[in-house]
């Protein structure tokens, strides 16, 4: 089985920041893409930020400037680092991340249970 566990998430004021951070475990043979995706009341999930094995990053229009994603591949673990917070940044937050279970199997994704992020005006 496979487990991704959030934390970081909670409540912080406009202009404030939060680190969320997600750790992958169990029976894993390769992490490719590593992110996180947001879903608001009322509206679809979003993709927020993603890393590639290599490094390479890609982020919403919305959170460039403010946000920063990273991954440590020794730990199996992303980060997302959030800096100037606005309260349309409030969603819950969710892990994602395309893995195989065994060498030579597809990449296939993997979501966490997600994290509440409330930023208040």
């Amino acid at each position: 089985q496979v487990q991704l566990v959030e934390s970081g998430g909670g409540l912080v004021q406009a202009g404030g920041s939060l680190r969320l951070s997600c750790a992958a475990s169990g029976s894993i043979f390769s992490i490719n893409t590593m992110g996180w995706y947001r879903q608001a009341p009322g509206k679809q999930r979003e993709l927020v930020a993603n890393v590639a094995g290599v490094g390479i990053t890609n982020y919403a229009d919305s959170v460039k400037g403010r946000f920063t994603i990273s991954r440590d591949n020794a730990k199996r673990t992303v980060y997302l680092q959030m800096n100037s917070l606005k309260p349309e940044d409030t969603a819950v937050y969710y892990c994602n991340a395309y893995l195989t279970q065994r060498m030579g199997h597809k990449a296939t994704p993997y979501w966490g249970q997600g994290t509440q992020v409330t930023v208040s005006s």
